[in-house]
């Protein structure tokens, strides 16, 4: 008589390419407006405080839909929102490209933070359920596929506006994010409303012991966490080419390596970081990366020379890579809370940091200089070190 033994499923599932398709699309079009603000600016006329500004609403955009993106996913699940969010924005970088006035570019940006930011809160929800399914992380990969089409939307972007300008640009991104899109919508994983998450009394392994934070302030703790894992990556998008050429003496070309290899060492450790997350456990590989994050911003901090700062943020970016999307897929694991509001938070709170901690920083940095705030970064990482262990809940995958 022969014992039947459960088959593992694909690495590669047909949901699991679906929502990682999704990351793409999102980062391709937020990667495809970067081109566009040269553009932009001159068309409508705008100085540097009034592009800040008209950013800026983007970035609002962003941070009002997600509370109420995730309301909805805990009445409707994640596929349906993710649906309807993503076909909403295929069309969203012609509005801005047509916008004829200043209040109508306004408007326009407010859209497409708030679809873009809407969608990143869907995906992640529905990231975390075929996790669940698969009983395997995949997080971290999937970040890296929005990375990968951040990278695509920026580059062909840029030949686009070029050889063609920006309406023709516009049209061809649309139908690209379009086509992503359509690939993905037959696959996306059908997940019932997240209306709650198991409660702690429904499984052993989450039984509350003494000490043990409330439901509500661990999501808020772990969106804390998130806010301080994502503020040194718009610290180094905003200000890493200026400290490099102010302060170390860079030439342009070689300024402009400080996100680049940044960001290139993020990609490629977020493809690696779900077999990493599954071999050594989320909570080892989140106190591993944070520490390796805080060794390369105290390398850049410290550097006499361009080259030794590069390196150190291509560390930081080695370090940070899956420090986020292991918070991520704790919030969505928290017991006791429906899955879209707990990853709604975490979303606001760690979007806030790339969105507004930068300007604070450019202040701070008028008086201290960069040097001193790449050195500051670090200190602030000891608190995620210190309650790391909430990251725990990240490898309840399996439901």
């Amino acid at each position: 008589m022969s014992i039947s033994r459960p088959v593992a499923p694909p690495m590669l599932s047909p949901q699991r390419l679906a929502v990682s398709l999704m990351f793409l699309a999102n980062g391709f079009v937020v990667g495809s407006w970067a081109p566009k603000i040269p553009e932009f600016a001159t068309r409508l006329e705008l100085d540097e405080s009034e592009l800040g500004l008209m950013i800026m609403c983007f970035g609002i955009g962003s941070l009002c839909a997600m509370p109420a993106v995730g309301a909805l996913i805990s009445k409707n699940g994640s596929r349906t929102v993710m649906r309807v969010v993503a076909a909403s924005t295929i069309p969203c970088l012609m509005f801005v490209t047509v916008a004829p006035s200043v209040w109508t570019a306004a408007i326009a940006l407010f859209l497409i933070g708030a679809l873009i930011g809407g969608m990143d809160v869907a995906m992640n929800a529905n990231a975390v359920e075929v996790e669940k399914r698969q009983g395997r992380a995949i997080m971290s990969s999937c970040h890296g596929f929005w990375s990968l089409g951040g990278v695509a939307g920026a580059g062909l972007g840029g030949v686009l506006i070029a050889l063609y300008g920006v309406h023709v640009h516009a049209v061809i991104a649309s139908a690209l994010t379009g086509i992503i899109v359509a690939i993905s919508w037959p696959r996306i994983l059908a997940d019932p409303p997240h209306r709650q998450s198991p409660e702690p009394e429904q499984s052993a392994a989450s039984i509350p012991r003494p000490g043990l934070l409330t439901a509500g302030a661990a999501v808020w703790l772990t969106g804390f966490i998130c806010l301080i894992m994502m503020t040194p990556e718009g610290a180094i998008l905003d200000w890493g080419a200026l400290y490099l050429r102010e302060e170390l003496g860079a030439d342009p070309a070689l300024s402009g390596l400080a996100f680049g290899a940044f960001s290139a060492a993020m990609a490629l450790m977020r493809f690696l970081g779900d077999l990493v997350r599954d071999r050594f456990g989320a909570v080892r590989t989140f106190r591993v990366s944070a520490i390796l994050a805080m060794i390369g911003l105290t390398t850049a901090g410290l550097a006499q020379t361009p080259e030794l700062a590069i390196a150190g943020f291509a560390v930081a970016g080695l370090g940070f890579a899956n420090t986020v999307p292991i918070a991520f897929s704790a919030a969505g694991n928290l017991p006791g809370l429906p899955q879209g509001l707990a990853i709604s938070v975490v979303t606001f709170m760690g979007y806030s940091g790339i969105l507004f901690a930068p300007s604070l920083i450019g202040f701070v940095a008028e008086h201290t200089g960069f040097s001193a705030i790449y050195l500051t970064l670090p200190v602030f990482v000891v608190m995620p070190l210190v309650f790391s262990g909430l990251m725990r809940h990240a490898d309840r995958q399996a439901g």
